[in-house]
């Protein structure tokens, strides 16, 4: 999965996509700059186990070395997305297990989510029927949203004994859907249905079931083509300005934006505008 450019220097290391790997929890696919990383055990909705959450958070962190994965797909076979922790397979253990253990575990699974958040590219969720629990909270955790009309999101929390404060849902779902819409769900664990959730800002667009992943492949290909650089300080800058005032945000972005202005994009940019073409951006 990874390959190391420069003997002894762990500093170049990258992660190379186009290398044999096969991912043992989930389907790993790449073309063209596009990853689909599908959540693959539709006999059980997709639910997540200890050692899926590891992995999950280990393939996330790794991209943040990749030179070739431009944009991410995330999605869930067999017509749902993600049921979240697996009953038998975590819930069940953690019954027994002692507070450090499960202190462990919990910030394994937020671990998770700051991997989504923190990786360069664009990670774009398809959304198929069940998006709860855990499921819901990696969905949030995602730069964008695709769904479908019969998605049903739920941040199920509370149904099982638990705080709505899990993995990041405090923080992040208010900042999505607006604080008092954020209480509700995560108050009453009670499910968001489709329609409610593009009018809330959850999901960027809904699409039929059977065009969902092409439709979200096509929107991560149509970012994989852009110029990739930006896109990743785009990212960050969306992520630690939630912690600026404005002034602070203001003189970032100045910041950002020279440093986006000596890239060769932004030079091939304006050579294109001049010509009168469309630019063909190489991510530099």
């Amino acid at each position: 999965m990874k390959h190391f450019i420069g003997a002894g220097n762990p500093m170049r290391a990258q992660f190379d996509a186009t290398a044999p790997y096969q991912a043992r929890h989930f389907d790993w696919r790449f073309d063209a700059g596009v990853a689909t990383v599908t959540l693959n055990r539709p006999e059980r909705k997709n639910p997540l186990t200890f050692d899926s959450y590891a992995e999950l958070r280990n393939l996330f962190e790794a991209l943040k070395y990749s030179t070739d994965v431009k944009a991410v797909v995330l999605a869930g076979a067999g017509g749902n997305f993600c049921s979240g922790g697996d009953v038998h397979e975590i819930i069940g253990p953690l019954t027994k297990m002692s507070m450090p253990e499960m202190l462990e575990f919990t910030r394994m699974t937020g671990d998770l989510v700051k991997a989504l958040r923190n990786c360069p590219q664009p990670v774009i969720a398809a959304i198929d029927g069940i998006c709860a629990g855990a499921g819901a909270m990696m969905a949030l955790a995602c730069d964008m949203r695709l769904g479908t009309p019969g998605a049903r999101t739920a941040f199920l929390f509370t149904r099982v004994g638990l705080a709505g404060a899990d993995m990041g849902a405090c923080a992040l779902l208010p900042r999505v859907i607006g604080q008092g819409r954020a209480s509700e769900l995560l108050f009453t664990g009670r499910a968001m249905n489709a329609q409610e959730g593009l009018a809330w800002g959850f999901f960027n667009a809904l699409h039929d079931s059977a065009e969902l992943l092409g439709c979200a492949q096509a929107l991560a290909n149509e970012l994989a083509a852009g110029p990739t650089f930006a896109q990743s300080m785009t990212k960050t800058m969306l992520q630690q300005e939630w912690a600026m005032t404005i002034e602070q945000a203001i003189e970032a972005e100045a910041q950002a934006q020279a440093i986006c202005m000596q890239t060769g994009d932004f030079r091939r940019a304006y050579l294109a505008f001049s010509a009168k073409q469309k630019p063909v951006f190489e991510g530099d």
